[in-house]
């Protein structure tokens, strides 16, 4: 009997992420099932056959989706064609809304089952993707606690799952670990982190910020910085936008975000998943975004809530501060982080509420969000796993 297909497409690399613990917990529990689609590589390296990297689904802002809109389309066109010719037994959209929410539609008008893992933030900007979700989506996976109640009175059947890196991130970190393994344990000064995003887009508008920021800290405190760079594409470009600061010491660490929030004592961090993960490992931090000019026109007065950063979204206030687009400088990016390292009774504050964040986020994800895929794809477990749950 030929393998089911359970066809998947995760948008960049925080999708990449959240989908690979997910297909590591199908491949366990449904061997025969065979996972393939649009992924990146940490999806492949847990078995998942990538038709096309999740990379080119990598766009930043509105006016970046442009010139690139012409391939989007074509690989969705493609994608779907491909898909409506032999039908999977299910599909499961990750992320990346714009791009799945079209081909989930389409796909459920032929008959194939639809599953949305992470629901599009309809609580922060956008609602009226609320009509697309109810024509795409047959069960929405939500790794948020108040989400589901978004949907009541809708027809998607909308479920708390937790969300995936709270299962991945330990409770308690271990600095003195990470830093002994990053080669950074005699930094008696402190270790400042610097996110810059995981798209080409985010960290040409955020880099310079960050890199600045962090030679006027390492210039006054004497820290080491630690840059972590989502993969290898983005390092030429930020060790050009380095040379812009010669007496600045830095530490390239790629692929190893975790590793390098795990081991830090301070971040700045780009708007994203990344401050969840900053949270989650119990770490102070300043966020910052710029977007490009007409990205920020267009989506400034859009948003709901008077916060980006999901720490502050989750803690329904301003835990950590903010600095967007024109306030996002190196000067004030810089006076914040200071300010944090000058302030250690706020930060240990900030600790105990991202333990208490990470306490109502911790469930175990992976096995719910293959359960429920393995149901709506009507697959029967291994009788050696016992079940996704």
């Amino acid at each position: 009997m030929p393998a089911q297909l359970i066809a998947m497409v995760a948008g960049e690399p925080s999708g990449d992420l959240l989908a690979s613990h997910v297909v590591a917990q199908l491949h366990r529990s449904f061997p025969a099932a065979r996972c393939a689609g649009i992924g990146g590589e940490q999806m492949r390296a847990r078995g998942f056959e990538a038709w096309w990297d999740s990379q080119r689904l990598a766009v930043n802002g509105f006016a970046a989706v442009l010139p690139r809109l012409p391939e989007l389309l074509r690989i969705r066109s493609r994608l779907a064609r491909r898909l409506l010719a032999q039908p999977p037994a299910v599909f499961v959209g990750v992320d990346a809304p714009d791009f799945n929410l079209a081909l989930e539609a389409r796909l459920r008008r032929s008959g194939v089952p639809t599953v949305h893992f992470v629901s599009p933030s309809i609580w922060a900007w956008r609602r009226e993707r609320m009509q697309r979700i109810e024509r795409a989506v047959d069960h929405l996976l939500c790794v948020f606690p108040f989400e589901p109640a978004l949907y009541a009175g809708t027809s998607v059947r909308a479920t708390y799952i937790g969300h995936p890196l709270a299962e991945v991130i330990p409770r308690r970190p271990d600095a003195g670990a990470a830093r002994t393994r990053l080669g950074c344990a005699q930094a008696a000064a402190g270790v400042l982190a610097l996110l810059p995003g995981s798209r080409a887009g985010e960290v040409q508008h955020i880099g310079p910020a960050m890199l600045e920021a962090a030679q006027r800290l390492q210039r006054a405190r004497g820290l080491h910085v630690l840059v972590a760079v989502a993969h290898g594409g983005l390092l030429p470009a930020l060790q050009r936008m380095a040379q812009r600061h010669p007496s600045l010491r830095l530490q390239w660490i790629v692929g190893d975000s975790h590793g390098v929030l795990e081991a830090c004592d301070l971040a700045l961090v780009a708007s994203g998943t990344a401050t969840l993960e900053c949270a989650l490992y119990k770490r102070p931090m300043v966020i910052g975004y710029r977007l490009p000019w007409l990205s920020w026109r267009l989506m400034k007065d859009r948003g709901y809530l008077p916060w980006v950063g999901l720490p502050n979204i989750l803690a329904g206030e301003a835990l950590v501060d903010e600095l967007l687009q024109h306030a996002c400088t190196g000067e004030a990016l810089a006076r914040s982080a200071a300010a944090l390292l000058d302030d250690p009774a706020r930060c240990v504050r900030l600790r105990e509420r991202f333990e208490h964040m990470h306490a109502e986020l911790l469930r175990p994800t992976a096995a719910l969000a293959a359960q429920a895929i393995a149901e709506a794809a009507g697959l029967s477990p291994s009788p050696r796993d016992g079940g996704a749950a």
